[in-house]
């Protein structure tokens, strides 16, 4: 009972900022039609219920699953095993992620059909599923994430020089998206688990840095799509 009310609270503070400034601009400046910021309300409203539920369903659900299966695969001693069931899950969680599907919306919408919204939402989820396996291996080998990083974002810059202009702007948004309510949660979690069972290879810090990593595999995946497309 006592998560339910924290996660209430939680929502409503992060959404009645928003209300608050779109209610002042509209009795101020904007004067949208009474119709439209009635909608506005309701969708404050449906928002807000759907955010609970979802964080209750996070917490409930999708963490400690993750924390479980993250501490679950190194038992395996199985190299191979860990690192395909990483990219799986990092595959099916981008899938499942509502702000990847947002943008692949949009950029179908205003590209008039000329970059599928599936064929991106299933690189951008090809992507993030191969770098959270190597962010699993970056775990067990306790390599720096430094250099990851250095290299990632380095092919990654090397790639938009040959990439379309209007692909680069995509890129970038679609390596922000994966940090969606959906993926986060349990990409952390998977890290939790996992760092959790190698304690003598892995610190706790070693569990994060996951999402950061996961963002680069978007950023390739659109880059190497406007390669191809170009």
């Amino acid at each position: 009972m006592q998560d339910v009310k924290d996660t209430i609270k939680e929502v409503v503070y992060a959404i009645l900022p928003i209300t608050l400034v779109v209610v002042i601009l509209q009795f101020t400046i904007i004067w949208l039609p009474i119709e439209m910021f009635l909608q506005f309300l309701v969708g404050v409203v449906f928002v807000s219920i759907g955010l609970i539920l979802f964080l209750l369903g996070v917490h409930i659900g999708l963490l400690p699953v993750g924390k479980m299966v993250g501490s679950a695969l190194p038992k395996t001693k199985k190299l191979w095993m860990i690192l395909f069931f990483g990219f799986l899950l990092g595959f099916v969680v981008t899938v499942a992620e509502p702000d990847v599907r947002v943008l692949a919306t949009q950029i179908d919408l205003v590209s008039n059909g000329e970059i599928s919204s599936n064929i991106l939402i299933y690189s951008v989820a090809l992507g993030v599923g191969i770098f959270v396996a190597l962010a699993m291996l970056r775990i067990i080998f306790n390599i720096k994430i430094t250099h990851i990083l250095i290299l990632g974002y380095g092919v990654a810059f090397l790639l938009a020089a040959f990439t379309p202009d209007n692909f680069i702007p995509i890129s970038f948004d679609a390596g922000g998206v994966t940090t969606g309510p959906m993926t986060v949660p349990f990409i952390l979690a998977l890290g939790v688990g996992l760092a959790s069972v190698l304690k003598g290879k892995a610190s706790a810090s070693d569990s994060f840095g996951l999402v950061a990593l996961a963002s680069i595999g978007p950023i390739l995946a659109v880059l190497i799509l406007g390669v191809i497309f170009g």
